[in-house]
């Protein structure tokens, strides 16, 4: 059943793509695997798929040794500073780099620490992760100083009735990225879109989708978006 949803799933995907002028090839499907039972896990990546994400640090770490060694591993959620220890070696790209610390963190440790995006909450809501559009560039200047990667951005669109208008908030991602851009070139990603309006995010220039009920079904945890 997962790898027919994963195909479904490309298929609109590249859909969208063509609408927006866009190569399906320019975008990358990131698996949100939480909570997923490993059997279907296996099943997306027999059906090709190479990228997941995990939001929590403990299943991240838990999650390595279930695949084989060409998965790309993803961190898509809060990470606190003292959990930095369980994703930082198996992380192929932190989509949620939000504070100062963290960034400090993550720079610590053997070899050179893997590339972030620096998660901006466009939409202002209280209750979510991420900087705002006027502080985004002091965190990416930080987390350089670092030598840190910072290879773009990261957001997650607020609760919507309808996915249309979710494409406001992908647009000010995007346009952020662009005048960021001018500073560092290297800001080419945009990590935005999940099941409920992937599509409209790639027709705003979403490079990276974390999509996981659209390709696993209904999550355990009920209520919780991806």
């Amino acid at each position: 059943m997962a790898g027919l949803r994963l195909q479904e799933v490309g298929d609109r995907v590249a859909a969208a793509a063509r609408r927006a002028g866009r190569s399906p090839e320019e975008i990358t499907l990131v698996a949100v695997s939480k909570g997923v039972a490993g059997n279907l896990l296996a099943e997306a990546y027999a059906a090709g798929q190479r990228d997941f994400g995990e939001n929590r640090a403990a299943d991240f770490a838990a999650r390595w040794g279930q695949l084989p060694g060409d998965v790309r591993w993803h961190f898509i959620g809060r990470l606190q500073g003292n959990k930095v220890r369980l994703v930082r070696p198996g992380a192929c790209l932190l989509h949620s780099l939000d504070r100062a610390d963290l960034a400090g963190y993550w720079a610590k440790g053997p070899g050179r620490p893997p590339p972030v995006l620096v998660q901006v909450n466009v939409s202002g809501e209280p209750q979510k992760a991420g900087v705002s559009v006027t502080e985004a560039e002091g965190l990416v200047e930080a987390a350089a100083g670092l030598g840190i990667t910072v290879q773009g951005l990261m957001t997650i669109a607020p609760v919507v009735a309808c996915p249309e208008e979710a494409r406001p908030w992908f647009r000010k991602l995007a346009a952020l990225r662009d005048d960021l851009r001018r500073r560092w070139p290297q800001l080419t990603e945009l990590s935005m879109g999940m099941t409920d309006d992937f599509e409209v995010a790639v027709e705003e220039g979403a490079t990276l989708l974390r999509v996981g009920r659209a390709i696993f079904g209904p999550f355990p945890e009920s209520g919780k978006r991806g």
